[in-house]
C-alpha cells in the first residue's frame, strides 16, 4: 500500500507514510498500532480498551500513606505488620522467580530472563529491581523505570505466598515510599484493561483512569487485530497454560510470546 499523494504534501506525514510503506514491503504486516494519550488519527480504526493511571507523589512519606484510601491502606499496613522488607537487586534472578510465577497463574507465557537482564543492563540506573522478602523468602518483585521525575513499575508479580501477607500491596507502597525519598514527583501505575482485576486494584489506590488511544493503520488486515487475553479464542490456551508445570512454561514461553504481537 503506497502513501497517497495528498498525504505526502506535509513533510511529517510524508515521513510516516514512507515508514508505513517500508514496513509493509519489508515485513508484510497486518496492521500498525499507534498508542497515544491523545488521539492522533481520528479517521483511523481505534479501540477503547486500555486506560493509564498516574498520580503525583507527595513530598512527605506520611502524606502519601494518608492519601491511600482506607481499605487499601489497611492492606499496605498488613504487609508492614507481617515484617516484609524491600531490597534492591542488581540482577534479575529473584525478580524472574516472582514474575514468572505470577504470569503463569494468569495463563500468560513469560518473556525470557535474558530479556529482563538485557533491559537492566541497557537502562542501567534508570531501571531498578525492587524485591520484597520475608526473611529469606522471596514474596514479590517489580522492575521499574525512571524517566525525568516519574517512576513506572512496568513488570511486577508475586509468588504463591504474596496474597497471605499482602505482598503486592506492600511492594507498590515500598516503591512509592522510596521514590518519594528520591524526590520523584509522579507515580505512573501504567496501563490496564477496563474490567480487569488490575484496573480495580489501581483504582483502589485512589488513582483515576485516563483513556489511552489505540489507533490502527490497517496494512494487510481488514479488521482491527484482537490480540489480548480477553479475546475468547485464547480462553482454552490460557486455561491449559495455567496447568502446565512452571519450569516447562518458563522454557517454552519465550518462544511463544515473541509471536503474540
Amino acid at each position: 500500500m503506497a502513501p497517497s499523494s495528498a498525504c505526502c504534501r506535509w513533510p511529517k506525514l510524508k515521513a510516516v507514510c514512507s515508514a508505513i510503506a517500508w514496513v509493509h514491503c519489508r515485513f508484510a504486516v497486518g496492521a500498525l498500532e499507534y498508542r497515544n494519550q491523545v488521539a492522533q488519527h481520528v479517521d483511523w480504526p481505534a479501540k477503547d480498551l486500555y486506560v493509564t493511571f498516574k498520580k503525583a507523589i507527595e513530598p512527605e512519606t506520611e502524606a502519601n500513606m494518608n492519601a491511600i484510601p482506607r481499605k487499601q491502606r489497611a492492606m499496605v499496613r498488613k504487609g508492614i505488620k507481617a515484617g516484609l522488607t524491600g531490597e534492591i537487586d542488581h540482577d534479575t534472578t529473584r525478580f524472574f522467580q516472582a514474575y514468572s510465577a505470577s504470569v503463569h497463574r494468569l495463563g500468560t507465557p513469560v518473556f525470557s530472563r535474558k530479556f529482563f537482564q538485557l533491559l537492566k543492563d541497557e537502562f542501567g540506573d534508570h531501571c531498578e529491581v525492587l524485591t520484597i522478602v520475608l526473611g529469606e523468602q522471596v514474596i514479590a518483585s517489580v522492575m521499574s523505570f525512571y524517566f525525568r521525575d516519574e517512576v513506572l513499575p512496568y513488570y511486577g508479580g508475586g509468588g504463591d505466598a504474596a496474597r497471605a501477607v499482602a505482598g503486592n500491596d506492600f511492594m507498590y507502597w515500598e516503591l512509592m515510599r522510596r521514590a518519594c525519598e528520591r524526590g520523584i514527583k509522579v507515580f505512573d501505575f501504567g496501563r490496564s484493561k477496563r474490567g480487569t482485576g488490575s484496573f480495580d486494584f489501581k483504582k483502589n489506590w485512589g488513582f483515576e483512569p485516563t483513556p489511552l488511544h489505540y489507533e490502527y493503520f490497517l496494512v494487510n488486515d481488514s479488521d482491527v487485530p484482537e490480540i489480548n487475553p480477553l479475546n475468547p479464542k485464547y480462553r482454552l490456551f490460557i486455561q491449559a497454560w495455567k496447568k502446565m508445570p512452571l519450569a516447562v512454561a518458563n522454557v517454552i514461553g519465550p518462544h511463544i510470546v515473541k509471536n503474540l504481537g
